[in-house]
């Protein structure tokens, strides 16, 4: 069946809308710069990582009611009055846009109604049989690596240029905790970006060395039951008083792995289902060589 390559759309679409500038529009003045930017960065991985499959996952729910209800802050500064994300405009008029290219040019989309993207990649992750890439620019996304099943992270924060590949001794390097520990260490650390508190007074040295020193959270949950003695001083403290966030956190900060899902197949295609139609919407957006380029990499397999 070859590679597969799971796309966190989302994050390379923000991205691309914030690389390029807003007066790259279509013959009407629809910006398109996101469009064009995700289709150029989709071709440039294609070209130089070789996948043999490739699904692009989305959000069917930016905010799930699952996590919300296990604490209300997760993601609560992101939300408009009426529970939609903050978008800019000038994105929110492409998302669709982009999600009509790839369906047009035959690109495998997949989403799952009532859990976000992360937890898409997680499950067709975990249901894959081949070696898997996961692109991000999303570090919660870290949590996937698995030598064993050979699942890497290919991490877009500086760019295509210069994407970091993330292996367990990466995530080792970076954090210095066991390679398969990061979503014990970021439910300690906490992530202001997404409205996770952490536990308050416990930075990311400490979260490092309680999650060397007892493995996971429930780890921990034990030793605080047990009296366990090997607590720095005033933690034990700050870890009672967080004890019914560390309750809750963990499946909030976990992705999903079962997300109920069809069979996603993801073969790159030899062409694209209806060529014309996908000539006619991008004459009709102006994506020009940005489409040229997709075309001749990822629907046609020329990955020169």
């Amino acid at each position: 069946m070859g590679s597969l390559m799971l796309l966190d759309t989302a994050s390379l679409y923000y991205r691309a809308f914030y690389g390029m500038p807003e007066t790259v529009t279509a013959p009407d003045g629809t910006p398109v710069n996101a469009v064009r930017g995700l289709l150029d960065t989709i071709a440039r991985l294609v070209r130089d990582v070789r996948p043999r499959r490739l699904v692009a996952c989305l959000d069917a729910d930016w905010r799930p009611r699952f996590r919300v209800d296990a604490i209300p802050s997760y993601k609560a500064h992101r939300a408009e009055p009426d529970g939609t994300e903050q978008t800019p405009p000038g994105l929110a008029v492409q998302i669709p846009l982009i999600t009509q290219v790839l369906d047009a040019a035959g690109v495998a989309i997949a989403e799952g109604a009532g859990y976000e993207a992360d937890d898409v990649i997680a499950t067709l992750a975990a249901r894959s049989p081949t070696p898997v890439d996961v692109v991000t620019g999303d570090r919660d996304l870290f949590q996937l690596v698995d030598d064993a099943r050979r699942v890497r992270v290919l991490y877009t924060l500086r760019g295509l240029a210069r994407l970091e590949s993330v292996d367990e001794a990466e995530v080792t390097k970076k954090y210095d905790i066991p390679g398969k520990s990061y979503a014990d260490f970021a439910v300690l650390r906490g992530d202001p970006s997404d409205g996770l508190p952490g536990v308050a007074g416990i930075g990311e040295k400490t979260a490092a060395a309680l999650v060397r020193a007892f493995g996971s959270i429930d780890g921990i949950k034990t030793a605080l039951d047990l009296g366990h003695g090997g607590f720095p001083p005033g933690t034990r403290k700050r870890l009672e008083a967080a004890r019914g966030y560390l309750d809750v956190a963990p499946p909030v900060v976990r992705t999903a792995t079962d997300v109920p899902l069809p069979d996603v197949d993801g073969t790159l295609p030899a062409r694209p289902p209806d060529p014309g139609l996908l000539a006619e919407i991008g004459a009709a957006l102006g994506l020009g060589s940005s489409l040229t380029r997709f075309r001749a990499t990822v629907t046609e397999g020329d990955a020169t």
